[in-house]
């Protein structure tokens, strides 16, 4: 009994100790992960982090997106678009018209900000040349950039004869005015979240002289000015729902134009994109689907029953040379 007398204070006093020493050890860690959380913040507010995949892919879906190619990667894109669906069953809605109208086009990244492409499409017989500098990114910590800007011009040649429009300029002074359209478009694009994006494209395009479109009042229309809106949802890790719009400002369209409206679903296989889509625009150049969708011809123009057609675009990308920097091109279509 008084060997238990002796001890009680010791064992008394060993339990206050290490409960002050738990005490300190809980402190200990608070304020070691208290530390950690504030350099982490720290560290997030002086560095610059940028927005990646606002679109999946180059192109929306006829039109440009915010997006770039990484640098020394080459795009092979196959655009195709088939006859109206009001053709009925006869014509398999449209699918009969197996080469109705392709573009082909190559795309190359000279560096992560730019990057140049040409391409042919049927439509007009039409060769075009662009390029797309990005010139802010959309970024926060550092530096806090809302959006994604990029600058795009586009040259067309119209290679079609005269002739096949039913006419002829070969006694016109029209002969000697060139068949170039040239088209220049600010992307404005936003990432608002891990799904959603949207993007603006205010567009100027100065046209050739023989499209059959450009009249209004008996008069050539030598200059438009559209408006787009374009979005795109994701839906699953690889798909996703791409629309876009081009709204042409009423004194600047032509009188038997229409605006162009496009909806897909969007498919990333890694080095591969897929778009499957619903347009009322026949042609697949900036000038032609903004420009000269036709509202008087019943196989094109509204987005309706009477100009509605089906079409789809297919991209493959190849490396060549060295990646650079954060060049993921093997990645990039998963975006």
């Amino acid at each position: 009994m008084r060997l238990l007398k002796l001890l009680l204070p010791a064992i008394a006093l060993f339990s206050l100790h290490e409960k002050i020493i738990a005490q300190d050890t809980t402190k200990v860690v608070k304020d070691t992960a208290d530390l950690m959380n504030q350099l982490e913040n720290e560290s997030r507010t002086n560095k610059t982090m940028y927005a990646a995949g606002t679109f999946k892919y180059t192109r929306v879906i006829n039109g440009q997106s915010v997006e770039n190619l990484p640098t020394n990667v080459l795009d092979f894109r196959i655009s195709h678009r088939f006859g109206p669906l009001n053709q009925g069953l006869y014509n398999f809605f449209g699918l009969d018209y197996a080469a109705f109208n392709v573009r082909i086009g190559f795309d190359y990244g000279i560096t992560n900000s730019l990057m140049i492409g040409v391409g042919h499409n049927a439509y007009q017989k039409t060769y075009d040349a662009f390029f797309k500098l990005k010139i802010l990114k959309q970024s926060k910590g550092a530096v806090n950039m809302p959006f994604t800007v990029s600058f795009v011009p586009t040259i067309s040649i119209n290679n079609v004869k005269s002739s096949d429009f039913g006419y002829d300029f070969s006694d016109s002074t029209d002969t000697k005015k060139g068949k170039a359209s040239y088209t220049f478009q600010l992307l404005i694009g936003r990432k608002f979240s891990e799904g959603f994006s949207l993007q603006l494209m205010p567009t100027y395009i100065h046209v050739d002289n023989i499209s059959f479109n450009h009249y209004k009042d008996n008069m050539y229309i030598r200059d438009i000015v559209a408006i787009g809106i374009a979005g795109r949802q994701k839906i699953s890790k690889r798909m996703s729902i791409n629309a876009e719009y081009y709204y042409q400002l009423p004194n600047t369209e032509s009188s038997t134009a229409t605006n162009a409206a496009s909806v897909g679903l969007e498919i990333g296989t890694g080095g591969h994109v897929f778009q499957l889509l619903f347009t009322n625009a026949l042609g697949i150049t900036e000038k032609s689907f903004i420009s000269e969708t036709d509202r008087t011809d019943k196989t094109n123009g509204g987005f309706d029953k009477h100009g509605l057609r089906f079409g789809f675009n297919i991209s493959r990308v190849f490396q060549l040379g060295k990646k650079h920097g954060d060049n993921k091109s093997k990645d990039w279509g998963k975006k």
